[in-house]
């Protein structure tokens, strides 16, 4: 695969003009042109770059013609607008484009997509279905495309492709690009399905779709199912208010969806003209490859393909209009999310505590935040089996790093939700452990520390045998990913709730439920508002925690966002430095946002301890125990993530060096 040209982000955007005068073709193409032009001036100046561009069906026309398509002088001035409209736009910096024209040929008329480019149209994709009910009445003007003669037509004494089958390719980008009109994509099997399935990652639609009520809600529906089961961009483009209101209402309605997810739209009575979105092929090439059914039972069929190079880049510097959120694992409606995700997580609790004929469990309260989520988790899996919570079994157990603020917070948690619990100091048992072992504690190392971390698991799972319960694992997803974790030691339990949970979704959730359970709040938005630590050294002098785990390993925020989009979409160091850079804190409360790193060569430092730590401490994820897979990622090695414990990190390293020569001078 060659480097994608913006690491294969490519911006398009849907050209709907407010007025339209019904059988004035010159009008309609000049409004078509103001707008062309806009977008035109927008890549000039830097701000964009737009590739493709897309507007409604016959748009040259006006869809509500009706019986005026039969009309030859109609014909003949739509035909003659079309070849002027795509002379002018053929100027710098000037899109694919696709505008809907009647097209005769095989003495039949079709309702075709033409495809324009550098002032040449380079193909026309005619519609296959005709729709001829309720208030369309399509098929007493247009022919269906399976009419057609042949596969190509001469246009101003050019042949070019005349089939519903056209891949247009842009070398530059990556994008392969295909047309559908309007009815087309509210079939059964819509032709973009086999178009996707012969390599289209961009599928374009012209629309002319009236305003029903509840319509418009539907076709973003089918809209986003569509982008998301054919892993791809699909751009809509639909008839505006400007058509005949004679017995039907048009609304202008654009979509931009990008694999399942809406990136752009204006709505009903907006009168937006221009709407822009970006679709990642990056993202649709890496979805497609990595979903092995998407290519069984393919039908295949003649396609032609058409290469074109879009205008040069505006500069090298990444540029991206989207909104791109620094916390992609933190729902905006986190609010609502947090509910799904804790049922989903005690669902799998519950679960396993039924099948294995157990209703007590074991767990270690730090009063920090994964074990918070996890007990609160206990709690719910309690609830939905119908167990008594004195069944949850938990456990606080301060040493040498205790602080009276975490736990003092155990003590309340553990109080308020009415589980049994223990409070045991494990001091002497890791004295006595040193002394055994002949180890100098004075020295503070990570044996001072994994001494700590081991005992503290063996008296979970002592106490487990004692009892006959299940030890509950606390550790989260981003712990797993940097083997933040002591082996053998808090990453091992029987069965892990937070496996899935990456550490800003944790204080993500717990915030919100601090929300809607006034007896937790206070206790809990003081446990988010902790510094994470593991507290295994000793405190500072007035008692604060002095081992802060982002000073060590950096921050959870940049981790988190390397770690979504490179186990979720494959991206490699150089696009997710980029993507990061241009992320926004956007949730109003910041849920999860702790000074999110800014700086770039801070941002790379981070960047650099991710990619080191991920590769060497696969070990540590190869034996993880039994976890619930809640969101789009998990590490599991029975699930999504299989990796050698020994697989070499060296080429992701150098991607890091290159930026650290541009950025660390």
């Amino acid at each position: 695969m060659n480097n994608l040209l913006n690491h294969g982000i490519v911006e398009v955007a849907t050209l709907i003009p407010n007025e339209v005068k019904i059988a004035n073709p010159k009008f309609n193409v000049d409004e078509m042109l103001r707008l062309l032009d806009n977008v035109i001036e927008e890549n000039k100046l830097g701000k964009r770059q737009t590739r493709v561009v897309v507007y409604p069906e016959l748009c040259v026309t006006g869809y509500t013609c009706h019986d005026l398509f039969n009309q030859h002088t109609l014909i003949k001035r739509a035909y003659d607008e079309m070849l002027r409209f795509a002379k002018l736009s053929n100027k710098e910096y000037s899109p694919l484009i696709f505008i809907g024209m009647p097209i005769r040929k095989d003495n039949q008329l079709f309702n075709c997509a033409v495809a324009i480019h550098k002032g040449e149209i380079i193909g026309v994709v005619p519609k296959t279905f005709i729709p001829n009910y309720s208030e369309f009445y399509e098929g007493r003007y247009f022919a269906s495309s399976v009419n057609r003669v042949d596969d190509q037509i001469v246009i101003d004494g050019k042949t070019v492709p005349f089939t519903p089958n056209l891949l247009i390719e842009d070398t530059l980008t990556g994008a392969v690009v295909s047309a559908e009109v309007c009815e087309d994509v509210w079939v059964p099997i819509p032709p973009s399905k086999h178009h996707c399935l012969h390599g289209a990652n961009i599928i374009v639609n012209l629309s002319a779709s009236n305003e029903t009520i509840g319509k418009s809600k539907y076709r973003e529906d089918l809209i986003k199912m569509q982008s998301a089961t054919s892993n791809c961009g699909y751009v809509y483009a639909s008839a505006s208010r400007g058509e005949s209101t004679t017995d039907t209402v048009f609304s202008g309605h654009s979509l931009i969806a990008d694999c399942g997810a809406i990136v752009g739209e204006s709505k009903f009575l907006e009168d937006i003209e221009i709407t822009y979105g970006e679709i990642d092929i990056e993202n649709c090439e890496n979805d497609r490859t990595k979903t092995t059914s998407f290519m069984t039972n393919v039908y295949k069929q003649k396609y032609e393909r058409v290469c074109i190079e879009t205008f040069a880049p505006v500069t090298d510097e990444f540029i991206s209009n989207r909104e791109i959120s620094i916390l992609p694992f933190v729902p905006h409606n986190i609010d609502e999310r947090a509910t799904e995700i804790l049922k989903l997580q005690a669902a799998g609790l519950a679960g396993r505590l039924k099948k294995i004929n157990c209703e007590s469990v074991v767990i270690g309260i730090s009063g920090g935040l994964d074990s918070t989520l996890a007990l609160i988790v206990a709690v719910e899996a309690f609830n939905i089996n119908g167990y008594d919570k004195k069944g949850i079994h938990a456990i606080t157990m301060p040493c040498y790093g205790t602080t009276d603020r975490t736990l003092n917070n155990a003590r309340r948690l553990m109080e308020i939700l009415e589980v049994t619990s223990y409070e045991i100091n494990i001091k002497d048992a890791c004295e006595q452990h040193y002394k055994d072992i002949g180890y100098d504690k004075s020295k503070l190392d990570v044996t001072f520390e994994n001494v700590q971390a081991r005992e503290r698991t063996q008296i979970l799972m002592d106490v487990s045998n004692k009892i006959g319960s299940l030890v509950v694992g606390t550790g989260d997803l981003s712990e797993l990913a940097l083997g933040w974790c002591t082996y053998n030691g808090d990453q091992m339990s029987m069965y892990g709730v937070n496996a899935s949970i990456p550490k800003t979704l944790v204080r993500g959730i717990l915030e919100s439920y601090a929300e809607h359970y006034e007896g937790l709040k206070d206790v809990l938005l003081d446990i988010c508002d902790t510094p994470v630590s593991p507290e295994l050294l000793p405190p500072n002098e007035d008692g604060t925690i002095k081992q802060k785990t982002e000073d060590k390993i950096g921050s959870y925020v940049v981790h988190d966002f390397i770690l979504y989009y490179m186990l979720r979409h494959g991206f490699g160091p150089k696009k997710i430095f980029d993507l990061y850079v241009n992320a926004k804190i956007m949730h109003e409360k910041n849920i999860g946002v702790k000074e999110p790193v800014v700086d770039k060569q801070e941002l790379l430092k981070n960047m650099d301890i991710f990619y080191n730590r991920f590769w060497t401490q696969q070990f540590k994820r190869s034996c993880m125990p039994d976890g619930v897979k809640v969101g789009s990622v998990s590490l599991s090695p029975r699930g999504d993530w299989r990796m050698a414990s020994d697989a070499c990190q060296g080429i992701w390293l150098d991607e890091l060096k290159d930026l650290k020569e541009k950025y660390c001078k």
